[in-house]
């Protein structure tokens, strides 16, 4: 395993979208998807796409801790999770502003409006289908992370710009949202 450099806004593999990957099983997703668990804990995300460590390939990683949740009925703890060829369907046209952060985007957070409740599915490590239906944090840190797959970074979902800033400055000056100032996503 190894700790893989993790691309910056502005660098190109995170302007595209990512290929499909064909078959989940072979030993090149294994070894990248376990640099990508070493990647992500070393720099201590939340998640992790494989664009963001120059990997152009439809895979994520997340973990969503009980400390993240926001008390909605779908919003559960969720172990570290392998999805491979994700796929997002909205289950209601309801958003909500969270702050953010981004691996790729750092020393800033934004408040990004997002889904509350959303269905995914892709499949796992093992090449097992996985299908799943989530509520608040669980469901913004995979739009987050699904966003990278498609050349998505979060600041590009804000709907007000004045509503990004440095995180030792919004440490601050906080700026009340309506939500508790947890540095959602990554």
């Amino acid at each position: 395993m190894a700790i893989l450099k993790i691309a910056r806004m502005g660098h190109p593999v995170l302007r595209e979208k990512a290929a499909p990957v064909t078959d989940p099983q072979t030993a090149e997703i294994r070894t990248l998807v376990a640099d990508m668990i070493e990647t992500m804990h070393d720099a201590g995300g939340t998640g992790l796409a494989a664009p963001q460590v120059h990997v152009p390939k439809r895979v994520v990683i997340f973990e969503v801790g009980e400390t993240r949740l926001t008390g909605r009925p779908l919003d559960r703890p969720q172990t570290l999770t392998v999805l491979i060829n994700p796929v997002i369907e909205p289950l209601t046209t309801e958003t909500e502003l969270g702050w953010e952060g981004c691996l790729s985007v750092p020393g800033l957070k934004g408040a990004v409006p997002r889904f509350t409740r959303i269905r995914y599915r892709g499949v796992g490590l093992d090449g097992a289908p996985i299908d799943r239906t989530v509520e608040g944090f669980h469901a913004r840190v995979l739009q987050h992370e699904c966003d990278h797959l498609d050349g998505i970074l979060y600041p590009q979902r804000m709907t007000d710009l004045r509503l990004l800033t440095y995180l030792e400055e919004g440490m601050r000056f906080p700026i009340d949202i309506g939500i508790a100032d947890a540095d959602a996503a990554e």
